[in-house]
């Protein structure tokens, strides 16, 4: 697969997979897209479009500076949600690794709001969020989301999609189990061929 940015003209970007509205995470672990013909789509390929993506998810201002040293943790944390997304389809257990590196970006940041004193009103607590924090808070909100979704109900209706060479996730609704109307039509027609070619015959 070769990489290429979102001006990718021979397949239109994909819609958001089913879930993606609820869990930031899923769609996070699916900012990396495979395409027919080889192509692959991501949206953390380069600082410029990973400060899009998380400005675009409520995560970042859209001129916070993102270097390639942040966009390259971003995705890193990508591929380890998508292994413990992975593991949690397929039924096996989670790579240490991936665990750790979920955990490690939970733990980067304060959980609760520190006392800070301010000149006019006096005591307060706030959440504290420097520009140069800014891919930590992002990252810290992803893993926990990611944790929210692997833990939560939701779990059950975990999935990826069953058109190659596809590679999002999505929560299943139904008998579902396609991200999207495009994959679901490749699926269909895929097995339509399959029968012709067998010979045989079957229901989709």
């Amino acid at each position: 697969m070769r990489n290429v940015n979102e001006n990718v003209t021979a397949e239109p970007t994909p819609p958001p997979a089913p879930g993606a509205e609820l869990y930031p995470a899923l769609d996070f672990a699916n900012s990396a897209v495979a395409l027919p013909g080889g192509q692959f789509l991501d949206f953390l390929g380069t600082p410029a479009t990973a400060n899009r993506w998380l400005f675009e998810h409520g995560l970042a201002p859209v001129d916070a500076g993102m270097r390639e040293m942040c966009a390259a943790q971003l995705r890193s944390l990508r591929e380890q949600i998508r292994s413990l997304l992975a593991s949690r389809v397929a039924g096996l257990p989670a790579l240490p690794t991936a665990l750790s590196a979920v955990n490690d970006a939970l733990t980067r940041v304060p959980t609760a709001a520190l006392l800070q004193w301010d000149e006019k009103n006096g005591p307060c607590r706030a959440a504290p969020h420097p520009t140069t924090e800014i891919v930590d808070h992002a990252l810290a909100t992803l893993a926990a989301n990611a944790a929210d979704l692997l833990t939560g109900p939701d779990a059950e209706r975990l999935t990826a999609c069953g058109s190659p060479p596809c590679n999002r996730y999505l929560l299943r609704h139904g008998r579902r189990h396609w991200c999207s109307t495009r994959c679901g039509d490749r699926a269909r027609a895929a097995r339509a061929y399959a029968r012709r070619a067998g010979g045989g015959a079957g229901t989709d």
